[in-house]
């Protein structure tokens, strides 16, 4: 292949890529403005946001095998095809019900293209360092653009409705389309490779109950049977899972690859940097505007830091990786990411440039984690195993997206109904004490005197629960940090790539 063209079919699965990374965060900003709009229940507001990566984590593995089997090009422009349509949908949905259908349907076509961009890349270039390169461009625009969705959605909210976030994916997919056609090479799959729906179905269901359960728990008062069913569903379906890949002869998920440390270790760094970095996300662009009151474009831009200083990272951390050797870059970014979180906590309240300064910080050392955890997994398997190995990736992104979400926007919840005592004499709906939507709008009701006290004391209780999520975030990605160092401590790293050098058989 001409490198002209190699640059270029980058550049088209890139922008697909852009838009399955940005519509896990482009709601950040949307969210109190549509949850407004459709009459969400903060139950409500949290599936939106999660049915797109919880939906995507549990097809993710069964997307990669079947695009080993059928080709990842087909498998590329069908999901196109099926994130645009849905995109359409979402943009005029008429119910927060609605609009949770279509988050999931846009996640299964997300799902579909997500491990063809990285196995195309990967069968692509087959010069190590373009393909190193090409590994940190993708990267960059993974984590850049997770991190640029609530700008994305600032933006189009300042002039647009709501749903102006999703329409914008229409003439992307189209020019996604017509270059994909034009540019990818056509591969043929492994026909005699075996796709496992079933296993797919029991990912899925296993993910969707132990999310419910955590979700059930953490509201005010929560149905403990409902949440304990979940709970036993999900963790049988998982159980299920992991005993069907043991067993099966073509598994969705070879959890062999897994004995290698690098590989495990590039998993867990994966989870654990986008978990940070999404539920960071979702509970500061909240923050920026239900305590302090900025619009969904301040908000946007003032959360810019993030995906500037992790655009710059990533692709300098592919090009160092050889240099400086995946273990140190694996556990020091998230060291780097950890600390400039507690450094965002000391200084959140003080000079903007403080903060703002922390803000890149976690940026950038979140842009090289995603990378260095991009590379090892990909470069430890071998290439037939290239589907398996990026769904395996993604998975751990999406998953640690969800995680973010689930265990942070939950820990905010439980943080918050804690925190929010309404005052004496105040006759207002319980609900004022879910979420801090739910108190500014039951606010509106009462007389001014009282309507002031309520969002004083709402806004206290939202400052000081997200002062316990940021703090949870940064010691859960130091800790981390600190098991991967231990995990990988005194190995060698091999020449050019980070990586040992794999025997002949693959291995």
């Amino acid at each position: 292949m001409a490198p002209g063209t190699r640059w270029l079919t980058l550049a088209t699965v890139s922008s697909a890529l852009f838009l399955i990374v940005v519509d896990m965060t482009v709601l950040y900003t949307a969210l109190p403005t549509l949850t407004r709009d459709l009459g969400a229940t903060a139950s409500q507001k949290l599936w939106i946001v999660n049915a797109y990566p919880l939906v995507m984590a549990g097809l993710l593995p069964a997307s990669g095998t079947l695009g080993d089997r059928l080709g990842h090009k087909l498998m590329f422009m069908t999901g196109l095809l099926v994130f645009g349509l849905a995109s359409f949908g979402a943009a005029f949905a008429p119910s927060a019900a609605a609009l949770i259908a279509a988050r999931a349907v846009l996640a299964v076509g997300a799902a579909m293209m997500m491990p063809a961009t990285l196995s195309l890349i990967r069968l692509t270039f087959t010069d190590p360092e373009e393909r190193s390169l090409a590994i940190g461009i993708w990267a960059a625009i993974a984590s850049g653009g997770a991190a640029a969705g609530p700008v994305m959605g600032g933006v189009l909210l300042e002039h647009f409705r709501w749903g102006a976030v999703f329409l914008i994916n229409v003439p992307v997919v189209a020019a996604a389309l017509a270059g994909s056609a034009l540019l990818l090479t056509n591969r043929p799959g492994d026909a005699g490779h075996p796709w496992d729906l079933a296993g797919s179905l029991q990912a899925m269901i296993g993910l969707g109950g132990l999310v419910y359960a955590l979700k059930e728990a953490a509201k005010r008062d929560p149905s403990w049977e409902a949440a304990g069913l979940a709970l036993a569903v999900g963790l049988i379906a998982t159980l299920l899972f992991v005993r069907r890949q043991r067993r099966a002869r073509f598994p969705l998920i070879d959890f062999s690859l897994f004995a290698d440390p690098r590989f495990s270790a590039g998993v867990a760094t994966a989870l654990t940097a986008s978990a940070a970095l999404i539920g960071m996300e979702l509970v500061f662009s909240q923050r920026l505007q239900l305590v302090l009151g900025l619009s969904p474009l301040d908000a946007g831009l003032l959360i810019l830091p993030i995906p500037l200083a992790s655009l710059v990272a990533a692709p300098l951390t592919g090009l160092a990786l050889s240099r400086l050797g995946s273990a140190r870059v694996l556990w020091g970014a998230l060291m780097v990411t950890g600390l400039a979180l507690i450094a965002f906590l000391a200084s959140h309240d003080g000079p903007a440039a403080l903060w703002i300064t922390a803000l890149a910080a976690m940026g950038f050392g979140s842009g090289a984690a995603v990378t260095a955890a991009s590379s090892v997994i990909m470069l430890s398997a071998p290439e037939e195993r290239a589907g398996m190995a990026a769904s395996i990736e993604e998975v751990s992104y999406e998953l640690g997206g969800t995680l973010g979400i689930a265990l942070l926007g939950s820990l905010m919840s439980v943080l918050y109904t804690r925190a929010m005592l309404v005052p004496q004499g105040i006759a207002i709906a319980s609900e004022a004490r879910d979420s801090i939507d739910e108190a500014l709008a039951l606010a509106q009701g009462l007389a001014p005197f009282q309507a002031e006290q309520v969002v004083g004391v709402a806004r206290a209780a939202f400052d000081q629960a997200f002062t316990g999520v940021v703090g949870v975030a940064a010691l859960m990605l130091v800790a981390v940090a600190l098991v991967v160092r231990h995990r990988l401590a005194g190995r060698e790293e091999a020449e050019g790539s980070g990586l040992p050098e794999r025997r002949a058989d693959g291995c």
